[in-house]
């Protein structure tokens, strides 16, 4: 019995870490991955993709030690015009025929105020994996649907340089521009889900 007790000790420890962290899934239908670039120097050209999977290990009691994934498919990719849109798709941009998937993995979650976060991680995009630093608000306060599901809601924004990825292509202006910025903004809005447990069967 003796021996017993330390692993007991350790298989509470363990199922009371497991009680405090959830798992939280993104609701592809209700969240939003978008970029804003600049076309000729003169207008912001927005765009977005539609299908955005991944889960958040969530950590209520210590928000530090949460940690996130997330995959983008890259051939979703929306600008509302047909023929941009393929080009982007194509090996000038994105080439989602080689790299279908773009996908973030975190490394570090700092809180820098309340409600407000730091998240550091690897963005994979074009088959080239470099850090970025997302500036979060949120999670929201978790809330009950109408179909007895829980969910939260975040926001998260950074930019990056998309040559840093190998998106090179671009064209030069007369005036000494690009036609299209190499700075890329990129604004997420991310509603997450978890279901409610299953009811304890009795004996």
């Amino acid at each position: 019995m003796r021996r017993l007790l330390p692993l007991l000790a350790v298989l509470s420890l363990v199922a009371a870490a497991a009680a405090q962290t959830a798992t939280w899934t993104i609701d592809p239908a209700h969240s939003t991955a978008a970029f804003t670039v600049r076309h000729m120097m003169i207008n912001n050209v927005r765009g977005e993709f539609s299908k955005t999977t991944g889960t958040l290990q969530l950590d209520p009691k210590d928000i530090t030690k949460s940690t996130v994934e997330a995959s983008i498919d890259a051939a979703t990719v929306n600008t509302r015009v047909e023929a941009r849109d393929a080009d982007l798709r194509s090996a000038n941009f994105f080439d989602v025929a080689k790299y279908p998937i773009l996908s973030f993995k975190s490394t570090k979650v700092e809180q820098v105020a309340p409600g407000k976060l730091r998240v550091t991680g690897d963005l994979t995009m074009h088959g080239v994996t470099r850090p970025v630093v997302l500036d979060v608000d949120g999670p929201s306060p978790a809330i009950k649907d109408p179909w007895g599901n829980t969910r939260i809601g975040l926001s998260a924004s950074t930019k990056i340089n998309r040559k840093d990825w190998g998106l090179m292509y671009n064209k030069l202006l007369e005036s000494g521009g690009m036609v299209v910025s190499e700075e890329v903004a990129i604004d997420l809005e991310l509603e997450f889900v978890q279901k409610a447990p299953a009811p304890s069967k009795g004996n």
